[in-house]
């Protein structure tokens, strides 16, 4: 699918901010990501850290896919927005339980930090292309 100019620097973006988020699962901010786990979840520490580390795997993955696998962008768009759907719960979590991180300390911070997700899961389908396929189906 043909993406403008400003489509393709934006999933570039996205991708880069992808890759660094996963990057800081497994290195700077994996306390932090300890945080999004939802405490519904078991809350065995050894158990919180895998899901922190293969939630990074596959933030790196799906950055990766985002920036270099141009001609799968719309499956990859796809995926990565179901993937902002899964961890979703973590945001949730992070808000009604009151846990600080990423500056995120007051329950106002959390609440619109919810807000965010959906831009990002637009951003990820608009940036590949997604719209713009079902428009010519």
């Amino acid at each position: 699918m043909k993406t403008s100019i400003f489509q393709n620097v934006m999933r570039i973006i996205l991708g880069a901010f992808m890759l660094l988020a996963g990057i800081g699962h497994l290195t700077f901010q994996r306390t932090e990501f300890l945080a999004q786990v939802p405490r519904w979840l078991p809350d065995s520490p050894r158990f919180m850290d895998f899901v922190v580390l293969s939630s990074g795997a596959v933030e790196i993955m799906l950055g990766l896919a985002m920036i270099f696998w141009v001609k799968q962008q719309i499956k990859v768009g796809i995926a990565l927005a179901i993937f902002y759907v899964l961890v979703f719960p973590g945001n949730i979590s992070q808000y009604a339980n009151g846990i600080d991180a990423f500056g995120l300390d007051t329950d106002h911070k959390r609440l619109i930090r919810l807000f965010f997700q959906p831009v990002l899961i637009l951003w990820a389908l608009w940036s590949t292309g997604v719209f713009k396929k079902k428009q010519h189906n």
